[in-house]
């Protein structure tokens, strides 16, 4: 249960599925393999992480891919290795059942550490 400020109990008005659990674990092993893989490239990837509300599920599934400095990341941007990463995280999704509708949306990319004041690469 969640709390505010004065230490009262907030509603919590979505309570996490069984089924949310299942395809969270099955994110988390997926996109471990695509991270693995990434790091084998000499392009400035870091790590991945990804945010979903299940409850607009996959259409709400964003992955967003690190990178260690801004020169790094936009010769990402301009190379092959951006649609390569993207295809790959999309595969990789497919071979488990998640689709991802717009992956250029649904995938980007961005620099550790940075702010990114809602703007994505």
């Amino acid at each position: 249960m969640h709390y505010n400020a004065l230490s009262q109990p907030l509603i919590c008005e979505y309570t996490v599925r069984k089924s949310d659990k299942k395809l969270e674990n099955q994110l988390r092993i997926t996109l471990t393999e695509v991270c693995e893989a990434s790091l084998k490239e000499d392009t400035g990837f870091q790590w991945l992480t990804h945010t979903v509300d299940y409850q607009k599920f996959p259409d709400s599934l964003q992955i967003t891919c690190m990178f260690d400095t801004p020169e790094n990341l936009a010769e990402f941007l301009k190379s092959a290795h951006k649609a390569a990463l993207t295809e790959l995280i999309r595969d990789k999704l497919d071979s488990v059942g998640i689709r991802l509708k717009k992956p250029e949306r649904q995938v980007v990319f961005d620099i550790e550490g940075d702010e990114n004041k809602g703007e994505w690469h």
